[in-house]
């Protein structure tokens, strides 16, 4: 046994077992745990070491750490997380058995690699958020176990924010779970080379503002984002296209974003258009721009035989490897054959991979002057999902393969960098720690269309915003199904056009009845804002008109996620800690400082109650009434509007009683 101080932190070893903790920015550490010494050519999501100013005091069997509003006392082989100015703390190690293993634990599996478990204290109260984007229906995480893999709708970002005061980040990408449980909370990678952690204190806009500054904040949101973005599965020819943005203009509707699916190109990984359909996409995107809309084109990680580019490619090494069989990473259709095709993925890690898929990109979409991607199936999607047989550039699937959204993200940014652009965005189907720095957007996947999974939505996008990630949406109405002639599922349409404007990004998307077999030659049903009759358009209508007259207030609340990394929807209590009402409320948010958005979720529902935090008082949108806050309203909820708040002394444009009436 034997502790050392080491520049802004300190070792101990213990047998095997070497701890390091090291000053990791304001008010923050990190803290990694190997067999024999620590590593640094593991992947994570943290940067450059940042300097920190703290103090450390190491004496022969106990040593502290303190850096601004954090203190780690390690005493007893056991490390403790402790509020430096009221000396409460807020978590701890605490041993899975008074013998053994103690609180860390290896389990070999074979050339250097371990199944690792770390083993924390569990506390009475605790709500526990963020983790990314799951479909479990749950704010608050406490009890839940949540498994740390990719996979469509289930975006696996490991870090916590606790209502006790501090953010954790489980910094590796390596495929495993976290058990929040009573009797303990476990984080369990399935294979690693170490234990890599960070964990810093404060208030949530404290923990978010310290989680930015060490996992990359996101650009400057190009302002032409934040209006209404068209899409559907799927528009099957250029002409088909640009019919539906001219309804748009000729209907004077907003319209900043339509979008070309999948199939559009020839074959699978040859990343262009098929000159049959799509027969002149420079001139495309001119008609586009010249009324005000972008073109985003869907762009697959995957490859297929049939493309020209999968010889070059493996021969090359560009696919992720197989540690058996070939490289065939799951099946596909493809132009030119009947039933699906093996597919390979490209190694999304390796740097030559990245510039190899961003040339084809270039040449073929950019230089036609598309400028806005569509990062479809980037989990990546498996199948079957078998990481354990993968080996990419950075090393096994099981240990870095919950990265390959945050690579894949990483090349088409530093390909528009070196391009000379700087307006700069990626919708993505998944993310990891980190990945808001490459300018990447996330949307809840492939989600039923149903009331229950907007109420899930809800929740899972403030655990996005909680988790790092300021630019989110889902398809509005869900994906999967959508009679356009219902009147149940009209209503979902309106609730959900009401929501997903007071959303980071404003987006139509499904994959709307008769649902067919996909093939190359396949589409929905209609997917327009026309599609589901004359009363819910009106009300989609007053929705596409109040996101457009709160453009400018999106965009300063992006702004401000940009430079700090205060997400712009969060949930109650990031603003208001001291409420403990807040804490508990889970289908309503703030979008930014001054605006409160209760959502309406279920079919019928007419009012629902709506909490007013504390410490402000509060206008209803629709009464111009003046409300205190602290107390929780019941508040009409007709099908034309969506309840809606302003804090007292705040002038919204498009949101005051005066401007609505």
């Amino acid at each position: 046994m034997g502790l050392r101080e080491i520049s802004g932190g300190f070792d101990w070893r213990d047998g095997h077992q070497v701890v390091r903790v090291e000053a990791w920015g304001p008010d923050s550490v990190r803290v990694r745990v190997g067999l024999t010494g620590v590593r640094d050519d593991v992947p994570g999501a943290l940067g450059e070491r940042p300097e920190a100013d703290a103090e450390v005091k190491v004496g022969a069997e106990s040593a502290v750490l303190v850096n601004g509003a954090l203190r780690v006392e390690l005493a007893d082989g056991l490390l403790r997380f402790v509020r430096e100015d009221t000396q409460a703390e807020l978590l701890a190690e605490e041993r899975i058995h008074f013998w053994w293993p103690g609180a860390r634990l290896f389990t070999a599996n074979g050339n250097g690699y371990s199944r690792i478990a770390q083993n924390f204290r569990a506390y009475d109260g605790e709500r526990l958020f963020g983790l990314g984007q799951h479909q479990h229906g749950l704010l608050d995480q406490k009890g839940a176990v949540v498994e740390l893999v990719q996979r469509n709708a289930e975006v696996s970002i490991p870090f916590l924010l606790s209502s006790r005061g501090y953010g954790l980040l489980w910094n590796t990408p390596a495929v495993g779970r976290v058990e929040l449980g009573v009797t303990g909370t476990r984080w369990v990678s399935d294979s690693a080379r170490q234990i890599d952690y960070w964990l810093t204190a404060g208030e949530p806009a404290d923990v978010l503002r310290h989680y930015a500054d060490a996992t990359g904040h996101a650009p400057a949101f190009p302002a032409w984002a934040a209006g209404f973005w068209q899409s559907k599965l799927r528009y099957r020819s250029q002409e088909e296209l640009l019919a539906v943005a001219r309804e748009y203009r000729d209907r004077g509707l907003p319209l900043s974003v339509i979008v070309v699916d999948f199939f559009h190109w020839t074959h699978l990984g040859e990343w262009r258009f098929d000159p049959a359909e799509w027969p002149d996409p420079a001139a495309a995107v001119r008609e586009l721009e010249e009324m005000g809309v972008k073109l985003m084109v869907s762009v697959w990680p995957s490859v297929s035989p049939l493309s020209e580019n999968h010889p070059v490619m493996l021969e090359r090494g560009l696919f992720l490897a197989t540690e058996q069989g070939p490289p065939f990473h799951a099946d596909w259709p493809d132009k030119g054959v009947e039933g699906e095709v093996g597919v390979s993925f490209y190694d999304a890690s390796n740097p030559e991979a990245r510039a190899f898929v961003w040339d084809r990109v270039k040449r073929n979409y950019y230089d036609h002057g598309v400028r806005v991607w569509w990062l479809d199936a980037c989990e990546p999607e498996l199948k079957p999902g078998t990481p354990a047989n993968l080996l990419t550039h950075d090393g096994p699937g099981l240990e870095v393969l919950n990265a390959y959204p945050a690579n894949n993200a990483r090349a088409y940014y530093e390909g528009m960098r070196a391009a000379g652009e700087t307006e700069i965005i990626t919708l993505n189907r998944s993310a990891w720690a980190g990945s808001q720095r490459w300018g990447a957007a996330l949307w809840s996947g492939d989600i039923p269309a149903t009331f229950e999974s907007l109420a899930a939505q809800i929740r899972a996008g403030l655990n996005v915003a909680l988790s790092g990630i300021p630019w989110w949406t889902t398809d509005i109405g869900g994906f999967h199904g959508g009679d356009q002639d219902s009147p149940e599922y009209r209503e979902l349409v309106v609730r959900w056009f009401q929501y997903g404007a007071l959303c980071p990004l404003f987006r139509l998307h499904g994959f709307r009845d008769p649902e067919v077999p996909l093939h190359p030659t396949m589409t929905g049903g209609p997917n327009e804002v026309w599609s589901y009759g004359e009363e819910a358009y009106e009300h989609i209508v007053a929705a596409m008109r109040l996101r457009e007259a709160l453009r400018p207030y999106v965009l300063e609340q992006m702004r401000v996620a940009s430079e700090t990394g205060l997400p712009p929807m969060r949930p109650l209590f990031v603003d208001h800690p001291g409420d403990e009402a807040a804490w508990a409320v889970d289908d309503q948010f703030l979008f930014g400082p001054d605006l409160l958005v209760a959502p309406v979720h279920r079919l019928g529902q007419r009012a629902r109650e709506v909490h007013l935090p504390a410490g402000a008082r509060w206008t209803d949108a629709a009464t111009g009434e003046l409300h205190e806050g602290g107390q929780t309203l019941l508040v009409d909820a007709p099908l034309d509007r969506i309840p809606l708040f302003v804090r007292e002394g705040a002038h919204i444009p498009g949101i005051n009683a005066k401007e609505r009436s």
